[in-house]
């Protein structure tokens, strides 16, 4: 049984090479991460191959971090990416009960909330003077919502600021707009997407295990719902982030079937931006509080799960984003040398994570974000939402050719 690493040596994996751990690596678990490291394609490796990665340990875990980096290099170059964007939970009110949320409330709740359309307006106007490109949209699900309040939210936003990005409605809450509508999925989307909506949060996801599901909402919405909405989503030019909750009721063979599923979406929609791994964030909810899960991911889990991320998905999503608001400041960086290349949103007004009991705080600046990468050692660009467009936040002079490479997008 390989030996369990300290916290020490999880934490000095940066300062490591291939060359210096391959050598250490068991010999199946070496050849199975060189294939990968030479094709640049997680789609080399077998489920058996994949699940031993899921697995692995000691030594072979160092591989594993060492190799995404090392795709990482090769796959987004040495540019570490962000949004400047405003997150806008119109309402915090909610029927589902998910045992992982501790976000929601009932109606009659002292500190529930519902915010008008000209809310939703003022905080978009809001974030576009500080400098905001997009904004995200989620919100609780309440009873008896107006049948196209969401549209009616997409209407509202860009009337305010035309120009503005519209990042919004998790798989859940357009299963809610159809039945509230009883409009196909297909039209229901489309008239989201005439309507204002740029891209689709791939939120809801958690893990694509009916049986797991079960454990942490019965509520919410299947996993052939969440697929059928991802891919119609795509079909209808709506493009979608990607993600997986991870360190509560779960296992490593979860991990690798999810990021299996979502590369077989990929395959044939090419609608992925990005791959979101989301940390449980376990003090303040139910699904902890009544043993049904375990207290949040480990540091190995939280490594593991990204540079897994990274070697899994390599030529199929190649974006690979750090949720900062579930991390600290350090582990976030970590999470960089893991194999990631995005910081996600400066977010503006985070609440979700923060109810369940984070601390990484509600704001990232801009300034803060450049701050971090430069620390890591990285270079910080900021990006549009599809990653189609980015502006580098260093003097030209201050770093070479080489050092940025030329970064592939998915």
């Amino acid at each position: 049984m390989a030996r369990e690493l300290s916290v020490s040596e999880l934490e000095g994996f940066p300062s490591l090479d291939w060359s210096d751990v391959s050598s250490r690596l068991a010999p199946p678990l070496r050849a199975s991460l060189e294939k990968v490291l030479a094709h640049l394609d997680g789609a080399a490796l077998t489920l058996d191959e994949s699940y031993a990665l899921a697995n692995c340990d000691g030594d072979d875990l160092l591989g594993l971090l060492v190799a995404a980096n090392t795709l990482r290099a090769e796959l987004a170059g040495n540019i570490v990416t962000y949004v400047v964007n405003r997150n806008m939970n119109f309402t915090n009110i909610c029927f589902v009960g998910c045992k992982f949320c501790a976000f929601s409330r009932g109606p009659r709740e002292s500190d529930s909330y519902f915010h008008s359309l000209d809310d939703m307006a003022r905080k978009a106007v809001e974030a576009w003077e500080l400098g905001a490109t997009e904004v995200c949209i989620q919100g609780g699900l309440p009873r008896d919502l107006p049948k196209y309040y969401y549209r009616d939210i997409l209407r509202a936003v860009k009337s305010a600021v035309p120009g503005m990005h519209i990042h919004a409605f998790s798989p859940m809450e357009i299963v809610y707009g159809v039945e509230l509508t009883g409009m196909p999925l297909t039209d229901y989307l489309s008239m989201l997407r005439d309507n204002g909506l740029g891209t689709l949060p791939g939120t809801a996801a958690e893990i694509l295990d009916d049986e797991v599901r079960h454990i942490l909402s019965a509520n919410k919405l299947s996993t052939a719902q969440w697929i059928e909405v991802i891919r119609t989503a795509h079909r209808c030019g709506i493009r979608t982030t990607s993600t997986l909750m991870y360190g509560h009721a779960e296992t490593p063979a979860h991990w690798v079937r999810q990021m299996r599923l979502l590369r077989e979406i990929q395959s044939k929609t090419r609608g992925f931006t990005e791959f979101v791994p989301l940390g449980f964030v376990h003090q303040n909810t139910l699904l902890f509080q009544q043993g049904l899960s375990r207290p949040g991911p480990t540091l190995a889990e939280h490594l593991k799960v990204h540079a897994l991320g990274r070697v899994l998905l390599a030529g199929s999503i190649n974006n690979i984003q750090v949720s900062w608001v579930k991390l600290n400041r350090r582990l976030s960086q970590l999470c960089l040398d893991a194999g990631a290349n995005d910081y996600g949103g400066t977010l503006m007004e985070e609440n979700i994570s923060r109810e369940a009991g984070a601390t990484a705080g509600q704001y990232t600046s801009p300034e803060d974000f450049q701050a971090l990468i430069l620390e890591a050692g990285r270079i910080p660009a900021e990006r549009n939402t599809t990653y189609s467009r980015i502006q580098i936040k260093l003097a030209l002079d201050e770093f070479t050719a080489e050092q940025s490479l030329e970064a592939e997008f998915a």
